[in-house]
């Protein structure tokens, strides 16, 4: 397995992103491409990313491999990865050799570790609310929630969307169908501030949000950017109250 990246930014921004929810995860690279499913260790939420093989200027596998990373670890070699920088990866043995190729050449490997548990899958679920919206927005509007509570509700009617937490205090953020895309029965959901903090970090990569929720259901939010793809899926908040 050869495979290089010639701005390898947006796959230091992904692995960044998802360190947030986990630490060690088994990378799959097939003759597709790479990507990644994962469940954070308290099983509220999942990742997924997948990049296709177009994206790499050399991509070479011969099967399908399986990559045990500690994420926290390949975050800090690919932090050592500046402007102009391309980025190789092989594997050799039980070692994932990274190459950094700028003026000079520098190499980096990794142990690659064995990770216990079942493959999981993104689920496949039909959604009675999808919010299409700007991702500075939504970030904005989770951040507000995050001054307050440490839980948001989705409020989502056909032409209204709203975010918003309620304590003590309370915030809330009102979007119209003449901001926002909005394709919604009327949906109620209440979710973890936590989790949505460390997902808004899809902004990084992404200028648009895609929220899919229906009541009392788990959450998908997917952050597309270009043919690369990442999605979050959240377990809902089950009390009443704030």
């Amino acid at each position: 397995m050869l495979l290089k990246l010639e701005d390898p930014k947006f796959f230091s921004n992904l692995i960044s992103i998802i360190s947030e929810l986990v630490t060690e995860v088994r990378l799959k690279v097939n003759k597709e491409g790479m990507n990644l499913v994962a469940v954070d260790p308290a099983t509220v939420a999942m990742v997924h990313f997948n990049i296709p093989a177009e994206l790499f200027s050399q991509f070479e596998v011969e099967k399908e491999e399986v990559l045990g990373v500690n994420l926290d670890n390949l975050k800090s070699i690919l932090r050592r990865c500046g402007s102009g920088c391309s980025l190789t990866l092989e594997k050799q043995d039980n070692v994932l050799k990274i190459g950094l190729h700028d003026k000079i050449k520098r190499d980096f490997t990794l142990a690659l570790i064995d990770i216990e548990g079942e493959e999981k899958e993104i689920p496949k679920w039909e959604f009675k609310s999808v919010i299409k919206m700007d991702v500075q927005s939504f970030v904005d509007a989770i951040e507000d929630c995050m001054v307050v509570s440490d839980a948001c509700t989705f409020i989502s009617e056909p032409n209204k969307f709203i975010i918003e937490a309620k304590g003590l205090h309370s915030a809330r953020t009102e979007f119209s169908s003449d901001e926002v895309e909005i394709y919604s029965d009327s949906s109620i959901a209440r979710f973890s501030l936590e989790y949505l903090a460390k997902f808004i970090k899809g902004a990084k990569i992404a200028n648009r949000v895609e929220l899919n929720f229906s009541e009392n259901h788990p959450m998908r939010i997917n952050f597309p950017a270009g043919k690369v793809t990442l999605s979050f899926v959240l377990a809902p908040r089950v009390e009443q109250d704030d």
